[in-house]
């Protein structure tokens, strides 16, 4: 079975493209990152290392140091799935992430995207 093709596409390509749906709704990269470092558990350094290093979807997750242990409140549709149903964990681990940059865009508060 072969992967699907974002697995093996590299998360530094696609991160402009949710600062720039942030920033479009007057949102910043700081939140972007913050909301990145809270599903992921990486520090700031560690995720300025995988962009510099251009890792792939499947590696950033996979060397992530914990999913947030709240990832469970993540709910509802992205991309036409309900990101609680996708049964590959990789795939909804990148839902989950694209989840929470649209809430952000959307203007969602902060305490409410983090699941507090």
């Amino acid at each position: 079975m072969t992967k699907h093709r974002i697995f093996t596409t590299s998360f530094a390509s696609v991160y402009p493209h949710y600062i720039n749906k942030a920033e479009k709704k007057g949102k910043t990269k700081e939140e972007v990152d913050l909301i990145i470092r809270w599903l992921t558990g990486y520090s700031q350094n560690s995720l300025e290392e995988h962009l510099n290093k251009r890792s792939d979807f499947e590696t950033f997750f996979d060397q992530a140091p914990q999913l947030n242990p709240n990832v469970s409140k993540i709910t509802g549709v992205i991309c036409g799935y309900r990101v609680e149903d996708i049964e590959d964990e990789l795939m909804q681990k990148i839902r989950y992430l694209d989840k929470l940059i649209d809430e952000l865009a959307r203007g969602k508060k902060m305490e409410s995207i983090l699941r507090k």
